[in-house]
């Protein structure tokens, strides 16, 4: 294996010289075990660990590695090796933290394409693919579309289900894939480019693991039977974890019971442009596309001209983005709080030894 099959590229190599790296090895974030890490390269796979300075200096985890990152290492028993630094993110996808007051927790790095993955039974939800679809606006992550499943319902029910898809969400790659009778599954990997990462997302159950067994042809991921009394797949994934393909880098994903929305402008004005590009023709510059009159936005839902469904569920995000800015302000306040506590406790130890 070439670090080129990782993902490897110029820029990476440029930055790894201008920083004087040249005699420390280099190695991709594969998967990752509390303060362990598994880190690969074309050397093979080592356990590796942070030297202190790195886990000292770290004001947040974020500044830790994570599955997908760059990282310069030194070997220093058989294929163990300590992580020395973490190279510039490209791209970061992120989700709010589960339970953290204005924390976001890292998915994974350096990623290129999202795939979004959603089966077509029980599990089907457009709120929930624009929900993934904004976060990967927001990392500036190209987003893929794959309905999963689909031997599991008729045919005529499946145009109807990609029809509605295709209302909501424009100009992102959609594909219908079933594991088991394999359709759609040579066209995806037709799509699927050498040297380029792909982090799969999406709920429990989805058919995650199962499709990167398909994709692999190898049996690299634990699946669980399907439940006859939720018809999906049993939760199974605990972790991230990077697998090389022939054509591609993917990353497996644990499924997110809740995809918390964070500070992510970018992304809503990507996913929802259509209400955006509405709200420029409102009466009132401040207009809350609530209940006021001239709202075009409004408007255009009373003229059924934009889906009712997507406008509620992008005032649903809207308002937890501000949730989620309101909550890091108020803890960037607590930080400072506690910072200026330590001080004073500290200046006072010291004036009390005089």
């Amino acid at each position: 294996m070439r670090l080129e099959d990782l993902g490897y590229n110029t820029e990476l190599e440029e930055y790894r010289k201008e920083n004087n790296f040249d005699s420390f090895g280099i190695g991709r974030v594969i998967s990752e075990h509390k303060d362990r890490y598994t880190v690969k390269n074309d050397g093979g796979e080592f356990d590796a660990e942070l030297i202190g300075n790195l886990r000292f200096t770290a004001t947040s985890r974020n500044d830790l590695p994570a599955v997908g990152d760059w990282v310069s290492i030194s070997e220093y028993n058989d294929h163990k090796a300590l992580i020395h630094t973490v190279f510039p993110r490209k791209s970061i996808l992120e989700r709010k933290a589960v339970g953290k007051l204005g924390q976001t927790q890292i998915i994974a790095t350096n990623i290129d394409f999202g795939i979004i993955v959603q089966s077509v039974n029980r599990d089907f939800n457009i709120n929930r693919l624009e929900r993934y679809l904004t976060i990967c606006n927001a990392s500036k992550i190209k987003p893929i579309i794959v309905l999963s499943k689909v031997d599991l319902i008729e045919k005529q029910e499946l145009e109807k289900l990609m029809t509605q898809v295709r209302d909501r969400i424009k100009n992102v790659p959609l594909f219908e894939i079933s594991n088991q009778s394999q359709i759609g599954i040579d066209k995806l990997k037709s799509e699927l480019i050498k040297g380029h990462t792909y982090c799969l997302l999406g709920s429990s159950g989805v058919g995650k693991s199962t499709l990167i067994n398909t994709l692999t042809g190898n049996n690299l991921m634990e699946t669980g039977e399907i439940s006859e009394s939720i018809e999906r797949g049993k939760h199974v994934t605990s972790h991230r974890e990077l697998i090389v393909l022939d054509n591609g880098i993917l990353i497996d994903n644990p499924g997110m019971r809740e995809v918390g929305i964070t500070n992510i402008s970018d992304g809503l004005e990507m996913t929802f442009d259509e209400i955006l590009n509405l709200a420029k023709e409102c009466k009132f510059n401040d207009c809350t596309h609530t209940n006021e009159k001239g709202c075009a936005v409004l408007n255009a839902i009373e003229n059924e001209e934009l889906d009712a469904d997507s406008y509620t569920n992008f005032m649903k995000m809207e308002k937890e983005k501000m949730h989620f800015e309101s909550d890091a302000k108020e803890r960037k306040k607590m930080d400072k709080d506690f910072g200026k506590m330590i001080k004073n406790i500290k200046k006072q130890r010291k004036n009390n030894k005089f």
